[in-house]
């Protein structure tokens, strides 16, 4: 089997796990990028507010989001870009914890996904000082990309997974798992009702550090 999958990355406005704001998506098919694609996402009221170390991080504002569709309304466009693939995130715990928690805050069924890791990947075939994405893709061979854009986030993803398999020998994503002894997971559902409140965010002293 080839190896495909797609990567994906999201950035949120807040702490909360349902406060996506943007969402990149690059498919792989037989170890090349296949199809590309990003939007930005209001997020769901109660979880829509804009925290300012968020917005340090990726520079996406509230009036960006003016406009665009919800949760509700794009979580059907990533399952069917996905199109029944594995999804691969640096960092996969939080970008599958957006899924599972944009899907809880707005009554949105979640469907059947399974993610793969490229950061535990990463630290399992590479020798490092830091693992952070920017890191793990130039050891990939894949640098001088714009980190925290959801699209050039996905991509550097993607190639850390492409350059792993082939050092691997890996000819698919479950073999590269088996390999790296990093486990294909399946994406739990988190038991949130939906919030009909707005409450802000409470301001850290200090940056929270939600994706690499």
């Amino acid at each position: 089997m080839p190896l495909n999958f797609t990567a994906i990355d999201f950035e949120t406005a807040n702490s909360s796990p349902a406060s996506a704001c943007s969402v990149g998506l690059v498919k792989i098919r037989a170890g090349r990028v296949a199809e590309r694609a990003s939007w930005f996402i209001q997020p769901p009221v109660g979880h829509d507010a804009f925290l300012e170390w968020n917005t340090r991080i990726h520079g996406i504002v509230a009036a960006d989001v003016v406009g665009a569709k919800g949760w509700a309304e794009q979580y059907a466009d990533i399952v069917a870009f996905a199109d029944g693939d594995v999804l691969v995130a640096h960092n996969a715990r939080f970008d599958m914890g957006v899924i599972a928690g944009g899907c809880a805050a707005t009554g949105t069924p979640l469907a059947d996904h399974h993610s793969l890791c490229s950061l535990q990947v990463a630290r399992k075939t590479y020798t490092l000082e830091s693992y952070r994405l920017p890191m793990a893709a130039r050891a990939a061979g894949h640098e001088g990309f714009a980190h925290h854009d959801a699209a050039a986030d996905a991509e550097a993803c993607a190639a850390i997974v492409v350059h792993a398999a082939q050092l691997h020998r890996a000819d698919t994503v479950e073999a590269l798992g088996a390999a790296t002894r990093v486990h294909v997971t399946p994406v739990r559902p988190r038991e949130e009702k939906p919030r009909t409140a707005a409450p802000q965010p409470r301001l850290s002293r200090r940056p929270m550090v939600f994706s690499d």
